[in-house]
């Protein structure tokens, strides 16, 4: 037994040995296991640490590269800014050369706008200056036209004075008194007058005298040069300002209507406005004839009736004139013979009239003469100088006369100027008396 408690003790111990071997068997496999596990676990560790290490290199290379993307970024961004920078610069120098552009082509349109006003200057220059020739040559054509007229109506009393003369020097061989003395009475029956002829013939001997002349033939050249000196002498122009009055007087049927509206007409053209006034109250058909012109011209005429007082005609006249802005009254006066007292004094009375309510206005007198009546033209315009102040002779149907030679007396006895003379009937056959080119018409 006890060998069996021994045994089965031995069996207990072995089995328990056994069992405590088996149970450090065990643990010491879980140790190991353990061990093994931790070796994983370090080895996990280890890879783990790998991986965050690598994954920290990544991210560390990923935030360098963020950090290059960044910088690139960065760059990109400077690089934007700095292209950025250029357009604008760009832009700036796009604009400026858009406004060089457009100064250029304002300075080229500046330069053609210079080029075409200085064209238009020229085209205007140019036709301005060709319209000056074409005015002066047709000023000149008329002139000429004009001149021609004087001639051939002066072509009488050229022949009157002229023949006259050439006829006495042609019977005489030398310079003598007789010769003079046949001479002024040559003169004298050319309508010339006693007066005047004795003065012209005066100067001649004394230019004969002083100039030593010997031949006879000479002596036509000496009187033609007396007489221009005397119509030349103190030729001034006839102007009128604003405001004029005109009187026109003289004798029935000299033409002092139709003088009227024909000076109207002149002045009109030269833009005045004109008002007329229809003085001759004592003849109908002069206030119709008036009316006319008037009409014709478009120029307003003051009128009355029939035997109305001229002088209250005038003077209404003259406040029409005022009211209106006229710058030229003309009016005319009933034809009067010298010789009657009352119809002078009636002029006179016109005068004072013209001269009490326009002071501020230049008054012009003109005698109507008819050239044809010769030296009794001379004697009308004497008399009607000792009533009336007279400015001026118009001397009328020149044309056609050989007493022309009246202008020469009249100009060298009363000192009146001659300021229009008519050699025709047209509208502008009446123009201012040129001495000068009335003495080569009369002349040549």
């Amino acid at each position: 037994m006890g060998f069996f408690k021994w045994f089965k003790k031995d069996k207990k111990e072995e089995k328990i040995g056994e069992n405590i071997n088996l149970q450090e068997q065990e643990e010491t496999q879980e140790i190991v296991n353990e061990k093994e596990e931790v070796q994983e676990i370090a080895n996990e560790q280890e890879e783990i640490q790998e991986i965050v290490n690598e994954q920290e290199e990544e991210v560390q290379e990923i935030a360098n590269e963020q950090e290059e993307i960044q910088e690139i970024a960065n760059e990109q961004e400077e690089v934007q800014e700095i292209v950025n920078e250029q357009e604008e610069i760009q832009e700036i120098v796009n604009e400026q050369e858009e406004i060089q552009e457009t100064v250029n082509e304002q300075e080229e349109i500046q330069e053609t706008l210079n080029e075409q006003d200085e064209k238009k200057k020229e085209d205007i220059s140019n036709t301005l200056e060709e319209t000056k020739k074409e005015e002066e040559a047709g000023e000149e054509s008329k002139k000429k036209g004009f001149f021609a007229k004087i001639k051939m109506g002066l072509s009488k009393t050229r022949d009157s004075i002229l023949n006259g003369v050439e006829q006495v020097l042609s019977s005489f061989t030398k310079i003598d008194e007789e010769l003079f003395e046949e001479l002024e009475e040559s003169l004298i029956m050319s309508d010339i007058g006693v007066e005047t002829s004795t003065y012209i013939i005066g100067k001649v001997r004394e230019i004969v005298k002083a100039e030593r002349i010997k031949d006879v033939a000479e002596i036509k050249d000496v009187i033609v040069r007396v007489i221009s000196n005397i119509l030349e002498e103190d030729a001034g122009d006839f102007i009128l300002k604003s405001p004029s009055v005109i009187l026109i007087i003289g004798v029935n049927g000299v033409g002092k209507t139709t003088t009227i509206g024909k000076l109207a007409s002149n002045y009109k053209k030269q833009g005045k406005k004109v008002i007329l006034a229809a003085g001759d109250t004592f003849r109908a058909a002069a206030i119709d004839q008036l009316q006319v012109w008037g009409e014709r011209n478009g120029i307003d005429v003051i009128k009355h009736q029939e035997g109305s007082d001229p002088a209250a005609v005038v003077f209404d006249a003259i406040q029409a004139g005022k009211a209106r802005g006229a710058d030229l009254l003309i009016c005319d006066t009933a034809g009067r013979l010298h010789n009657k007292k009352n119809l002078m004094e009636e002029l006179k009375k016109i005068s004072r009239i013209v001269n009490r309510e326009n002071p501020d206005a230049q008054i012009e007198t003109l005698l109507a003469l008819d050239a044809t009546t010769g030296q009794n033209a001379l004697q009308q315009a004497k008399l009607f100088s000792e009533v009336s102040d007279i400015t001026g002779i118009v001397l009328t149907k020149l044309d056609g006369t050989a007493k022309g030679g009246v202008v020469i007396a009249i100009k060298n006895e009363l000192k009146i100027p001659v300021r229009f003379i008519g050699v025709g009937e047209g509208i502008d056959d009446l123009r201012p008396f040129d001495a000068k080119e009335f003495s080569k018409a009369l002349f040549e």
